[in-house]
């Protein structure tokens, strides 16, 4: 039996147990359901995030991404720009992100032994932060390193032992208003 979510209450809110009654949530109405927070009467800022995360490799692999061996092609270029586009997409992705002006998007790469880590930078001029998409464009540059190196680093089984993305966050956010 299948149940039309629009008509489910959840009166006890699990996700907020340790929330006081006194404390008014961001993101739900009076009735409960989900909502986006009105930013109309911010000022507009400029605004500056940067996230970073790595994907554990074997050496072999992360040799062959750093000498441009990998069969499906040059894959920091493939990341750099499927991170730009999750960057760009956030707003879709994330129910109660806004859909931001993005000025300057940023990637760098730094190809260790064992891992290639990726640190992204997100600028904008607006009403709210841009961290959520300097992460969602770590991520998604990460998932497109694994999906170019499945290859090289499947073993016999068809597994990857030695593949993980890990150490994913904000490093820096910064806001400065406009004068």
């Amino acid at each position: 039996m299948t149940e039309d979510i629009n008509t489910q209450t959840d009166t006890k809110h699990s996700d907020n147990e340790n929330q006081s009654p006194d404390t008014e949530l961001t993101h739900v109405n009076a009735d409960g359901d989900a909502q986006m927070v009105d930013v109309g009467a911010k000022p507009d800022t400029n605004r500056r995030a940067s996230a970073r995360g790595e994907i554990e490799l074997t050496q072999t692999t992360v040799d062959a991404v750093r000498d441009n061996e990998i069969g499906k092609g040059d894959v920091l270029a493939t990341a750099r720009i499927g991170a730009i586009q999750a960057v760009k997409h956030t707003w879709e992705t994330i129910p109660m992100c806004h859909q931001i002006p993005i000025t300057n998007v940023d990637t760098v790469f730094d190809l260790h032994e064992t891992a290639v880590e990726l640190r992204v930078t997100v600028e904008t001029t607006g009403k709210t932060g841009c961290e959520m998409e300097a992460l969602e464009g770590v991520t998604t540059g990460l998932n497109v390193i694994w999906d170019m190196v499945k290859a090289a680093e499947k073993d016999d089984a068809g597994q990857y032992p030695k593949t993980a993305i890990t150490n994913i966050e904000v490093v820096n956010k910064q806001k400065q208003s406009e004068t």
